[in-house]
């Protein structure tokens, strides 16, 4: 139930982006937005589908790291449309991709044969075949272009793509793709999800591995010749890598990453679509590759769990958390010096630590405002009575990490704190509890294992 609600709040984000665009826009974006043109219409649908399809299938070639064959194979569907092409002495679209289609699987076989032969690695045999098979594409290219039909070859659209020129039969062929990859990949998910985590354990269940994989770069094909004449084979491999390189860091759960690439897919085909709408000086295609981008940066950055952006605040306040556990952890190694209750100065806690008064004064403030600590009229600080519990926890805690690491790691007692400060403040409960049943023998608040100095 959970992925359906995922679908509805992805279309209900896009949706509403699309009204707020809508609203703000010109009156010649409006237009194009309203989708008004036939021609608009048919490439805004072609691209939309085809972004999905890329997205979903896409996902399981980024979990496979096969990234680059995708790249190998969209560059050795060129010779195919070239031979194709002389064969048949006329550009009709199904022999072209029939062409492509036949030529990229020779071109993954040829991948795969080369990474068995010994001392070549796969991306050296990737490379290989990606050079080797453009180059023999752009021979015949130049040979088709200088043939009698030369002039209405026009074969170098499927390098750099045509997705203005797209026509209703090659939405209706995107669309036929779409649907089969849909089909295999909500047919084939627990295969597939096998192959990519474990496929030992899928041997071991009785797959076949070698068939499933077959089937996957099935769809791998499919979509990459389809694609080639929207965004071309140079660009079509973004598409399948892009939007599941960018559902990856908003979620751990497969579903919803397959779910989300294939609606970053749809976003990227579509945005971009408009956009090369709106300005027709601009290349569709790349313009679509440039969308995806967009989504992959936007979600770099803001994601939540993988994000920069999640990444900085929780450092921060990570930072922020270690900086008042060691207030509290001074004061209370100085009511340990000299007796409970006893207050501290600024300056006994700046020689403490290597904080500056600053900070010293901005974690003093919070404790007190937390009700930690107090500060007297002599303007001596001192712990409260909750804020002692608080730092006597800290304080024990290490400490016995500080004994686990002399006895069990071999670290000098010289060390051991800084050390100790690395990690005592992320150790969780089920840790702290194997630390004190490897350390039995442990008073509640353990002494100090490197000595330390006390207060003038």
């Amino acid at each position: 139930m959970r992925y359906v609600w995922a679908i509805l709040s992805i279309v209900a984000v896009c949706a509403a982006l699309y009204f707020v665009a809508g609203t703000f826009a010109d009156d010649e974006t409006r237009q194009v937005l309203a989708l008004r043109q036939y021609n608009t219409r048919i490439v805004v649908v072609g691209t939309t589908l085809l972004g999905a399809a890329a997205g979903l299938i896409g996902t399981f070639m980024y979990l496979r790291k096969r990234a680059m064959i995708g790249d190998a194979l969209s560059h050795a569907t060129l010779p195919g449309i070239a031979i194709a092409f002389l064969i048949v002495g006329d550009k009709q679209i199904g022999a072209l991709l029939i062409g492509a289609a036949v030529s990229g699987v020779v071109g993954v076989v040829a991948v795969i044969g080369l990474r068995n032969v010994p001392r070549i690695k796969e991306d050296a045999a990737i490379g290989i075949v990606l050079s080797v098979f453009f180059g023999l594409g752009l021979v015949f290219v130049r040979i088709a272009q200088h043939a009698h039909t030369g002039n209405q070859a026009g074969l170098d659209r499927f390098i750099y793509g045509t997705t203005a020129g797209m026509i209703k039969q090659d939405a209706q062929w995107i669309a036929i793709t779409a649907a089969i990859v849909l089909a295999s990949v909500v047919l084939m998910f627990k295969e597939f999800r096998l192959v990519c985590f474990d496929q030992h354990f899928a041997v071991a269940q009785g797959r076949s591995v070698h068939v499933i994989d077959l089937l996957m770069m099935a769809m791998v094909v499919l979509t990459t010749v389809v694609g080639l004449q929207a965004v071309g084979l140079i660009l079509v491999v973004a598409m399948l890598i892009i939007p599941a390189a960018s559902a990856r860091f908003w979620t751990d759960d497969l579903p919803l990453m397959t779910i989300l690439a294939g609606a970053f897919g749809s976003i990227s085909g579509f945005s971009g679509a408009i956009v090369s709408a709106r300005f027709v000086n601009l290349p569709a295609g790349a313009v679509i590759v440039l969308a995806a981008g967009v989504v992959f940066s936007t979600s770099m950055i803001l994601a939540p769990r993988r994000g920069i952006a999640g990444a900085i605040v929780r450092r921060a306040r990570l930072a922020r958390r270690i900086g008042y556990q060691n207030v509290l952890r001074a004061l209370c190694e100085r009511e340990e010096d000299s007796g409970e209750g006893v207050r501290a100065s600024k300056a006994e806690l700046l020689r403490m630590r290597s904080w500056s008064a600053r900070r010293l004064n901005s974690l003093l403030r919070r404790a007190i405002r937390r009700g930690d600590a107090a500060m007297g009229p002599d303007g001596l600080i001192g712990l409260s009575r909750q804020g002692r519990i608080e730092a006597r926890r800290v304080l024990r805690n290490h400490r016995l990490w500080e004994i686990y690491l002399i006895r069990h790691a071999d670290v000098a007692p010289s060390h051991v704190d800084r050390d100790a400060d690395l990690v005592e403040h992320i150790l969780p409960p089920e840790l702290i509890r194997e630390l004190e049943l490897a350390l039995t023998e442990t008073p509640e608040i353990p002494p100090s294992p490197h000595g330390r100095e006390a207060f003038s």
